[in-house]
């Protein structure tokens, strides 16, 4: 569904200017210099409206944040949020995840979220799912060795169609499951994640660690749609 046009998005977008990076190839291996005091970077690819984005940087001041929105819509509602939170440690990218290696160096990510993304559910799409052996590899490429990816999503079929493209990637998964708020809440939701969790929608998570290996960036397109 198509994000309504939000009125005064450019004030508000100039607004959230000390936390919006124009220029993220600028930055590329030199992110800590924003949050000096860091202990890691952790990036989210698809922030949406920054709920996870705002609550996850609140729990854990100590790390530093780096959230990738390519929807101006969603990217400024997430911007103020973290605003109106007064936090300090989290910058936003208004860029698309396909350009990530210019954005990161090598090994300069310790962690990656991946909530809801877009499913796109026919077989000729599968390329563009953010979990496809494409864009895996592009993320092994600025992960650290032992870094993990943590991936949500209400649909099913993606994700098994993402467990299939994570093993292929030589990524070690744990933490598995089809159903993650069957005994209560679970961590941080997204708003997303809220409204399927009061619908008792099943919520299937997974956690896959990078693993340095002599396959470099290469995976296997396992090709199941």
């Amino acid at each position: 569904m198509r994000m309504r046009k939000k009125p005064n998005l450019i004030p508000r977008m100039e607004a959230c200017s000390d936390i919006w990076v124009r220029e993220p190839e600028e930055m590329r291996g030199k992110w800590l210099e924003k949050y000096p005091d860091a202990a890691a970077l952790h990036l989210e690819v698809g922030c949406g409206k920054g709920k996870f984005t705002a609550e996850t940087a609140a729990l854990h001041p100590e790390i530093l944040f780096v959230a990738m929105e390519r929807v101006p819509e969603a990217m400024v509602m997430a911007m103020e949020k973290v605003k109106n939170a007064g936090l300090g440690n989290v910058f936003f990218i208004g860029e698309d995840v396909a350009g990530i290696r210019d954005f990161f160096a090598p090994g300069e990510v310790d962690l990656l979220y991946i909530n809801f993304c877009d499913p796109w559910p026919h077989k000729k799409h599968a390329s563009r799912r953010l979990t496809h052996a494409g864009f895996l590899a592009l993320y092994k490429s600025v992960l650290k060795p032992g870094a993990e990816i943590h991936f949500k999503t209400d649909n099913a079929g993606l994700f098994e169609f993402s467990l299939e493209q994570f093993a292929s990637c030589g990524f070690r998964l744990k933490n598995v499951t089809h159903d993650l708020h069957k005994d209560g809440p679970v961590g941080i939701m997204t708003g997303y994640e809220e409204k399927f969790y009061q619908l008792g929608t099943p919520i299937c998570r997974l956690e896959a660690v990078y693993e340095e290996d002599t396959n470099g960036d290469q995976c296997e397109d396992t090709d199941c749609g």
